[in-house]
């Protein structure tokens, strides 16, 4: 990290010197201490303050042993993670992720993101995130069931509707988080919208499973419109994964008037050079359980390629990077450019390696950060609480507007705030001091615990 100010170079050195081989979460520390620069020269009585010193360390992290039994009768461990990183404008709020990969510095990363991510909805949730390095792909239901008992067994001395309210993520849908929700209210004997992303039987919200993708695509319209006076209509787009927000950012694409023409998963991606049939993707990801390759069988005329970083390679005029942290590297951000993208906006959480954006950003590319263009789950999230804590239901015409316009909210705040701290455009920068300034607010105002 270059830093110019040689305060927050120092807080970024002490992260690095405490969190040592923890690189997603000090990748995420460092691109939010650089973008506070210009905050920090206008404004150096904030020092003083220690809020940033604060805001980077979590207020509690959880490690706990995950322990179930398979199908075989064998005993099975794996790990689980809560990070309740900051509750300065609310309660904890972010998702739970079921993957291989998780890790604590994967934990906190996601936990320091979601603090921004959440401030900038304009909601009253604070920044946390949670999961386990169980992976749910291959298992049967009852062994996904009991895993997810016996992780909310010890989770839920640790969650409450005013106090943490985990969701889903990577691996966590609505099979999860029911099973998550019965053992809660089984041990708690209380029916609290302490979950969210819920079936719609027992406190979930309409609009909940396409919000972060149909919010991803509401900020990138916002983001052509008023920096390129353009539109998503028209345009050949590429989607990176097929999961829930690959797959409704597709459907909202087509639904305004633009062409998405490939997808992927872990495996390899799909090039449909016609525009993806999303019919057949969704009877393949959220029917079948099933690889991506399949659609191929139903679409003679789409190819299919092993591996993952050739999707960007494929020319498009707009690419949502959809599937996983770091998935989008200096190279195919260079692809990208040379194939003629215009606009990148993230549908996963830090999708884009440092070096990508930097690429990205120097080509003039219009660059809408994850914090920023992801936030609509979280967002229909919090419209969930507010609905539960009503004992009351919106439509899904009532909840869609309301997203539309906290994402054309974010989209102003981060965009307002790249203007008046001097990199005009720069919506990393914009998102980062935005989502920053209220929670530092929060925190100041709140004074500090000894």
């Amino acid at each position: 990290m270059a830093f110019k100010n040689s305060y927050l170079k120092k807080v970024y050195d002490d992260v690095a010197a405490r969190n040592k081989g923890e690189t997603e979460f000090l990748q995420a520390v460092g691109e939010v201490l650089e973008s506070l620069e210009p905050v920090v020269e206008q404004n150096p009585d904030i020092i003083k303050t220690g809020v940033i010193d604060r805001i980077v360390e979590p207020e509690r992290f959880i490690q706990f042993r995950v322990s179930w039994v398979d199908d075989a009768g064998n005993v099975r461990v794996n790990r689980g993670f809560r990070v309740q990183f900051n509750s300065a404008i609310g309660p904890y709020k972010g998702g739970l992720r079921l993957h291989p990969s998780v890790t604590g510095s994967v934990i906190k990363f996601l936990g320091f993101e979601q603090t921004f991510k959440n401030s900038l909805t304009g909601l009253p949730m604070g920044g946390g995130k949670g999961g386990s390095d169980f992976d749910p792909k291959g298992k049967s239901d009852a062994e996904v069931m009991r895993f997810c008992q016996s992780f909310m067994t010890e989770l839920c001395k640790h969650i409450g509707a005013d106090t943490d309210v985990p969701a889903g993520d990577i691996g966590v849908g609505a099979r999860e988080i029911g099973y998550m929700y019965g053992q809660y209210k089984r041990l708690r004997n209380e029916f609290t919208g302490v979950l969210t992303g819920k079936g719609l039987t027992f406190g979930g919200s309409l609009g909940r499973t396409q919000a972060t993708g149909y919010g991803l695509l509401y900020l990138t319209e916002e983001m052509l419109r008023c920096m390129k006076n353009d539109s998503v209509a028209g345009k050949t787009v590429v989607i990176s994964g097929s999961g829930n927000v690959a797959i409704y950012a597709t459907e909202k694409a087509q639904q305004l008037g633009a062409k998405v023409v490939a997808l992927s998963d872990s495996d390899g991606y799909i090039h449909d050079p016609d525009g993806i049939k999303l019919d057949i993707v969704k009877d393949i990801k959220e029917v079948r359980r099933a690889r991506i390759k399949e659609y191929v069988q139903s679409v003679p005329t789409a190819t299919y390629t092993e591996g993952c970083t050739g999707i960007w390679s494929i020319p498009c005029d707009v690419a949502l990077p959809c599937a996983t942290q770091n998935e989008l590297d200096g190279a195919s951000a260079d692809k990208l450019i040379q194939g003629g993208v215009t606009a990148v906006a993230e549908g996963a959480n830090m999708p884009c390696t440092p070096e990508a954006v930097e690429k990205l950003q120097a080509a003039g590319i219009l660059f809408a950060p994850a914090k920023a263009a992801n936030a609509g789950g979280v967002a229909v999230s919090g419209l969930e609480m507010s609905q539960n804590s009503l004992r009351y239901g919106w439509t899904f015409e009532e909840v869609d507007s309301k997203l539309h316009d906290i994402m054309l909210g974010i989209f102003h705040a981060a965009y307002d705030a790249s203007e008046k701290y001097g990199s005009a455009g720069n919506l990393v920068m914009g998102a980062n001091i935005a989502g920053f300034l209220k929670v530092a607010e929060a925190m100041i105002a709140q004074g500090v615990a000894y």
